[in-house]
């Protein structure tokens, strides 16, 4: 069986990311989404075991001791994970998995040479589209605000680590940017394990 690939999501708060995946899993097969663990408190909407796990920090630590987390990282104060034992679980069934990750935690994943990955970086059009897109999701206080847009200059520093860098300035064009990386990569994928293949049996 082909093993399953890892695509790792990049993006500042308020670029959009929740909105593009949402689409992406419902219009491409083969794919899961892996579910973090997190410390925080779960906001209005959002359900334990669906947009994360959320867990107190002395579980959460707990996990750190056990090696279950192939990267883990503070983010504005509260501690974020991928779990080790569920996404490899995926991978080894053949699923395709995005990762929903900051940058710390992708710079983690990198150093992982046993998986096969790609990343991605989605980009607000600008610092001034994002601190308008923040405000108007009314979610956060001013000082949270001023937070994410600091945190986020620094992030859109890291794009030239990424191998795929996405502007959204339009959802449907960034939905068929996306889409276009993963069919393209997972061409690439298995025309190399049909090389292989060619190459065992004399034909190249």
């Amino acid at each position: 069986m082909i093993q399953g690939k890892l695509y790792i999501l990049s993006a500042p708060s308020g670029t959009g990311k929740t909105t593009i995946l949402n689409r992406i899993m419902s219009e491409i097969g083969g794919l899961a989404f892996s579910i973090s663990h997190t410390t925080r408190k779960p906001r209005k909407g959002e359900t334990n075991g669906v947009e994360y796990h959320f867990v107190d920090r002395q579980t959460f630590v707990a996990m750190i001791d056990r090696g279950d987390f192939f990267e883990y990282a503070d983010v504005h104060g509260n501690l974020y994970g991928t779990s080790r034992p569920g996404v490899q679980q995926q991978i080894d069934q053949g699923v395709d998995v995005i990762l929903d990750i900051d940058v710390q935690g992708a710079d983690i994943i990198r150093k992982c040479q046993e998986l096969n990955k790609t990343f991605i970086f989605l980009a607000p059009p600008g610092l001034d589209v994002l601190e308008k897109r923040l405000r108007g999701r009314g979610l956060d206080d001013e000082e949270t605000i001023a937070t994410r847009l600091a945190n986020a200059g620094n992030e859109m520093r890291a794009v030239n680590r990424y191998d795929y860098v996405i502007v959204n300035d339009h959802v449907e064009e960034a939905v068929m940017m996306l889409k276009a990386i993963i069919f393209a990569e997972r061409a690439k994928d298995r025309r190399n394990i049909r090389g292989e293949q060619l190459a065992v049996d004399g034909i190249v």
